[in-house]
């Protein structure tokens, strides 16, 4: 389904979430900030997940609409509601009508893509069982509204019926999206190569039209991973005087990126599907859950015209693990998801598939967050730079890793600041953003020449603290 299409039968679709049992309460939840991992497909589904909306944080409830198999939508959420559409269907069917990204085009995963096959394979095989309103009777047929789970069980006390997927169907989709990808990364080799051929003296004048113009090439490819590499580039010209070697260097990764994508038959299984994810394919997170209780590190958000991310990092207190989550909104608009820096949750994640992953999703929750005195374990400043080294071969195109230093003093270094290893010669130093936040000022009197305990990201430009404890007894220091 084209965008074109999605702006023609907008108006449907407000009509459709205009009814008097879900209408006024689905326009409280169009905002994208409350959503998470939305999407929509080619041949009519659109998925999401909405944030707890409770005062405890309830879980999140998967949510997804069907437009594409019959002539009214069909729905499905794993909310308890009875109305046809719930709020969160309402919300989610505002939200995509919105058009102008609103509602990223992706393939659909796993249970989205299992339920709207499923759903689709009883309607050809009965006539359209659908009311006129466009959904399906909420006695006859659960699956087409209710929460359908992994393994169709029950989701929030209402039974539903396990259905297979079309296997074919998912293969000839995967199919289709692959060979449009490899169209778009054949023509980025080919840009590069004329790009270095010409030279990079008249990158600097070209400005940033050249940029846009191919990393929109790469949108319609469905390479939203290679858009955002190319779009990074046209922040380099000019950037200070040594930008022709960081220009050169990362036109060199993306290049690595190309052919890791060509030749990806031939890479080891985890490489694999590194590339496929630095590509832009969707990941699900659809792994094994863990629960844990989960210290809560550090939180920070990044903007752009378009978006704002926030990343949360927690560290599970049984199982030294480290993850990541995130959460976006639209320009302007806080993410729905927001933990406090310092106390423990009890809640389990589910880890994004692909090798090197550190992300993860809040699956849910198990009670509010608790004051704590767990700390993640610390390493030296020469085991940061191993981990991040070994982190490199899963990883190439990686920025930086997490990682928790011990025992390190910051102290100046001339130009800017370093994180000296209180019982080595060695030392990190800070990266550039890092020198100009009001954080580093925190760190320094938080260590008062002593070492302390830092959390931080650490990669190719230096170290990030985020968050600090002293050398004794006391609580973490935000240092974002």
């Amino acid at each position: 389904m084209s965008q074109q299409e999605v702006n023609r039968t907008a108006n449907r679709r407000a009509a459709l979430v205009s009814d008097q049992a879900s209408g006024p309460v689905g326009g409280e939840l169009d905002a994208s900030g409350a959503w998470s991992d939305t999407g929509w497909s080619d041949d009519g589904v659109v998925w999401g997940l909405y944030g707890g909306t409770g005062p405890d944080g309830s879980a999140q409830h998967r949510t997804a609409v069907d437009v594409g198999a019959v002539a009214a939508p069909a729905y499905r959420c794993s909310c308890p509601s009875r109305s046809e559409p719930c709020r969160h269907a309402a919300g989610l069917l505002t939200l995509w009508s919105a058009g102008e990204g609103a509602v990223p085009r992706a393939d659909a995963p796993g249970w989205a893509a299992r339920w709207a096959a499923d759903r689709r394979g009883r309607e050809s095989g009965r006539g359209t069982g659908a009311t006129e309103g466009g959904t399906s009777a909420k006695g006859t047929s659960a699956t087409d509204s209710g929460g359908v789970t992994e393994g169709g069980s029950t989701t929030e006390g209402r039974a539903v019926a396990a259905g297979p997927a079309d296997p074919e169907a998912a293969r000839r989709r995967a199919q289709r999206r692959a060979e449009r990808v490899t169209a778009g990364v054949t023509e980025l080799e080919q840009r590069l190569a004329d790009l270095v051929r010409g030279g990079l003296a008249a990158v600097e004048q070209a400005g940033s039209g050249l940029w846009e113009e191919t990393a929109a090439r790469m949108v319609d490819a469905q390479a939203p991973g290679l858009a955002a590499r190319v779009r990074e580039l046209a922040a380099i010209p000019g950037a200070g005087p040594q930008w022709p070697v960081r220009l050169l260097e990362e036109c060199a990764l993306l290049h690595l990126l190309v052919r890791g994508w060509l030749r990806r038959e031939l890479l080891p299984d985890g490489l694999a599907a590194t590339v496929r994810s630095r590509v832009g394919l969707p990941t699900s997170a659809d792994g094994p859950g863990m629960r844990d209780r989960w210290l809560v590190l550090a939180r920070y958000d990044t903007a752009d015209a378009r978006l704002t991310t926030r990343r949360i990092w927690v560290h599970g207190i049984a199982s030294g693990r480290t993850a990541l989550l995130l959460s976006y909104g639209a320009a302007g608009r806080a993410p729905e998801l927001s933990l406090p820096v310092g106390p423990a949750l009890d809640a389990e994640l589910a880890p994004y598939l692909g090798a090197g992953q550190l992300r993860a999703a809040l699956r849910e929750r198990f009670g509010s967050p608790e004051p704590t005195t767990a700390r993640p374990p610390g390493v030296t400043t020469a085991g940061a730079a191993r981990r991040y080294g070994d982190a490199l071969r899963d990883d190439p195109w990686l920025d930086g890793v997490s990682v928790t230093l011990d025992r390190v003093v910051p102290v100046p270094d001339g130009t800017g600041w370093q994180l000296a290893d209180a019982d080595a010669d060695t030392a990190l130093p800070l990266t550039p953003a890092a020198c100009s936040r009001s954080g580093l000022w925190r760190l320094v009197s938080l260590a008062g020449g002593t070492p302390v305990r830092v959390f931080g990201e650490y990669g190719h430009q230096g170290f990030t603290p985020l968050a600090a404890w002293p050398e004794g007894p006391g609580e973490v220091v935000p240092l974002c």
